[in-house]
C-alpha cells in the first residue's frame, strides 16, 4: 500500500475515532486506492503547474490584459457623429439619464479607453479594473469639452483632433485620438471665489514693495505665538488666482483640499509676499508678470492677482519661520532641548598586590 493511501486512511481513522461513528463510519470516512492515487496525482499536477507559473513570472507580476480591440470607425469620425465648433466630433453610444451636466472645475468618475487612428490602444481604466476619476480643468481640452456634454450612464465615443490632445508633446500619443467614454458619477467643485473688484489693477490702499509686488490685507490675525514664514519655510494654504480680465486660472478653494509647499519652489512673487503674512492673515497679491511666470509657455500671462489665506507654517528642521506676539513683534524663538551626555562609567582599578579572595562558607 503506497504512503500517500497510509497517511490518507490515518486522517480518516482518526476522524472517525472523534466522531464516535463505529465501523460504518469508519467504512465511509476511508477512501478506496482509487480515490488515494488520484488525490495524489492531482496534487502533483497542481504543484507542478504551479511552478511552471512562478518560473514563467519570478516577480509575481500582473499578467498584462489583452489590449481592447478598435471600434470599427477608429480612423475617422463616421457621419452620424456629431462636430463641435472647436473640431471636437463624438456620437452618442449609450444614453445616459438625468439634465445633470458637470462644469469645468467639477470632478468625473469613468471607464475610458483610448487607441490612435491606427487602432493601437494606448490607456484604459476599463482593462486596469478600477475606474478613473480627475477635475475637467485638469486633463487635455477634449476631455474638458466632450465630458461637459455627457450625462450620468451616458457612453460616448470621441474622436479628438491633435491641437485638443497632446499637442504634439513628447512621450504621448499622437494625431487625432479616440476614446470611449462611460460616465458614472458628478462631483461638483465647490463654488468658485467671486472676482475681485479691483482684479483690474492695484487699488490706492494696497501697499508695493520696492520688487513691484502689491498687497493689501483681508483679514490679519494677532493671535499670540502665530508663526511668520521665512524664505524656505513648507506652509498650507488656500489661494485662487485670476487674470486681470477677472478670469480663474487655479483655486485650492474649488479643489477642496489646501496646497502646501516651500517658498522657494514657487513663483517670486509668492516667495515675497507669503514671508508679509503670519498665520491666520489673508492678504490679496497683485503678482507683476516678472515675478510671476515671465511669459512660460502654457501659463497665465501678465500680471496676476491672488487671494491667499495663511493656515500654516509647517514646523521642519530649517525655515520653521519666526513667532509673533499678538503685535506682531518677533517673539524670541524657544531654545532647542540640551542634550547632555552620559558619563562614562571608569572601569575598577584595584591596588597592586591585593589579590581576590575567594568567599567562605
Amino acid at each position: 500500500m503506497s504512503r500517500t493511501l497510509l497517511a490518507l486512511l490515518a486522517a480518516g481513522l482518526l476522524t472517525t475515532t472523534g466522531c464516535g461513528g463505529g465501523d460504518d463510519a469508519e467504512t465511509k470516512a476511508s477512501p478506496s486506492a482509487a480515490e488515494g492515487d488520484a488525490a495524489a496525482k492531482a496534487g502533483a499536477e497542481n504543484a507542478r503547474a504551479l511552478a511552471e507559473k512562478k518560473a514563467a513570472n519570478p516577480r509575481g507580476e500582473k499578467e498584462k490584459k489583452a489590449d481592447i480591440p478598435a471600434p470599427e470607425d477608429v480612423a475617422a469620425a463616421p457621419s452620424d457623429a456629431k462636430t463641435t465648433a472647436s473640431g471636437l466630433a463624438y456620437k452618442v453610444l449609450q444614453p445616459g439619464s438625468g439634465a445633470e451636466r458637470a462644469g469645468e472645475l467639477d470632478t468625473v468618475k469613468v471607464h475610458y479607453t483610448g487607441w490612435t487612428t491606427d487602432g493601437k490602444m494606448f490607456d484604459s481604466s476599463v482593462n486596469r479594473g478600477r475606474h478613473a476619476s480627475f477635475p475637467l480643468n485638469r486633463v487635455i481640452a477634449g476631455w474638458t469639452e466632450g465630458l461637459q456634454l455627457m450625462a450620468v450612464g451616458e457612453k460616448t465615443r470621441f474622436w479628438i483632433p491633435e491641437s485638443l490632445a497632446y499637442k504634439g508633446r513628447p512621450g504621448k500619443p499622437a494625431g487625432m485620438l479616440v476614446f470611449d467614454v462611460e460616465l458614472f458619477e458628478i462631483k461638483p467643485a465647490p463654488k468658485p471665489p467671486e472676482v475681485p473688484s479691483d482684479v483690474a489693477a492695484v487699488p490706492a490702499d494696497a501697499t508695493k514693495t520696492e520688487s513691484g509686488l502689491a498687497i493689501k490685507f483681508l483679514t490679519k490675525s494677532d493671535a499670540e505665538g502665530r508663526m511668520q514664514p521665512g524664505p524656505i519655510s513648507l506652509v498650507q494654504v488656500n489661494y485662487t488666482g485670476w487674470t486681470t480680465d477677472g478670469k480663474m486660472f487655479d483655486s485650492s478653494v474649488t479643489r477642496g483640499r489646501p496646497a502646501m509647499f516651500p517658498l522657494n519652489r514657487v513663483i517670486a512673487g509668492w516667495t515675497e509676499g507669503l514671508q508679509l503674512m503670519a498665520e491666520g492673515d489673508t492678504a490679496r497679491l497683485w503678482v507683476p508678470e516678472e515675478l510671476a511666470y515671465k511669459g512660460l509657455a502654457g501659463k497665465p500671462a501678465g500680471m496676476l492677482v491672488f487671494d491667499v489665506e495663511l493656515l500654516k507654517v509647517m514646523p521642519t528642521p530649517k525655515g520653521g519661520g519666526t513667532p509673533l506676539d499678538s503685535a506682531g513683534k518677533p517673539m524670541p524663538k524657544p531654545e532647542p532641548p540640551k542634550v547632555t551626555a552620559a558619563p562614562v562609567p571608569k572601569p575598577a582599578v584595584k591596588p597592586a598586590g591585593e589579590a581576590s579572595q575567594p568567599s567562605g562558607n
